[in-house]
């Protein structure tokens, strides 16, 4: 049996490969998980699916605009249609808007809210509601970020994004735990994906400063934070809510 065997867990933003939610797909996957993984690109969400489905898991593949409201009421629509439940989310799909302040424009800092977390509460408080209605002890992980407990130059915006993801899920847990439903964060610090390249060449001299300071010497692979998602969204996990799981390499330890 494997840790989420029976379990119908939602994954948004998994199309990028190499990628968080691409990863998170795959842990799930090989761990008896009945996976969706949605994102704005459908082709990449498929190709995450049919490799889930090549290494031996159950996965299939929307088209999801994680910022869309009546997009997460399809969403979750179909989820129970198909599935009668959902017992994980986990709030993965994010951008990364890496400006210095001066540079930053309104448009820019209000699009990085909207989409790491407006979709955020979008997607959890859709969730609790099904969780509450189908009466399911689930599971929702929301991905934040070290630049939410940490500063760094050239992230305002983005750490105020993940920062927010830090005290709504703290709240979220607070009110939700009494029906057993959990809710918590991972925190990665420097993860070998496609958004780091991004952000090698938009703010490349931060970049290399915070790759060089890693304690651990390299930057972690996705699968470090697949695993650390599978953790939370088992029962190894069943007495936890509300925390932060970092998984950095031992950045903020420094």
């Amino acid at each position: 049996m494997g840790l989420l065997s029976d379990k119908v867990c939602l994954v948004t933003g998994a199309a990028s490969n190499p990628g968080l939610g691409h990863a998170i797909a795959h842990c799930f996957g090989a761990e008896g998980a009945t996976v969706i993984a949605t994102d704005v690109d459908l082709d990449g969400a498929n190709a995450t699916a049919e490799s889930v489905n090549a290494a031996g898991g159950s996965a299939t593949a929307w088209r999801q605009d994680v910022t869309d409201p009546e997009g997460w009421q399809a969403t979750l629509g179909r989820i129970k249609d198909d599935h009668g439940r959902i017992d994980v989310l986990v709030n993965n799909a994010g951008i990364a808007v890496l400006k210095r302040l001066e540079d930053i424009t309104l448009e820019d800092y209000n699009r990085q809210m909207v989409v790491n977390m407006t979709s955020l509460f979008l997607g959890t408080q859709s969730a609790v509601a099904m969780m509450r209605e189908t009466g399911t002890k689930g599971s929702i992980i929301n991905m934040s970020s070290i630049a939410a407990l940490i500063g760094v130059i050239g992230v305002s915006a983005y750490a105020a994004s993940k920062g927010g993801v830090l005290g709504f899920t703290k709240a979220v847990a607070a009110e939700t735990s009494a029906e057993g439903i959990r809710c918590n964060t991972i925190h990665p610090g420097m993860i070998a994906t496609n958004m780091n390249v991004q952000a090698s060449t938009e703010n490349s001299d931060e970049y290399d400063a915070i790759v060089s300071s890693i304690p651990m010497g390299y930057m972690g692979a996705p699968k470090t934070i697949g695993d650390a998602a599978l953790f939370l969204a088992s029962d190894l996990s069943a007495y936890i809510t509300g925390t932060q799981l970092v998984v950095d390499g031992g950045v903020i330890n420094q």
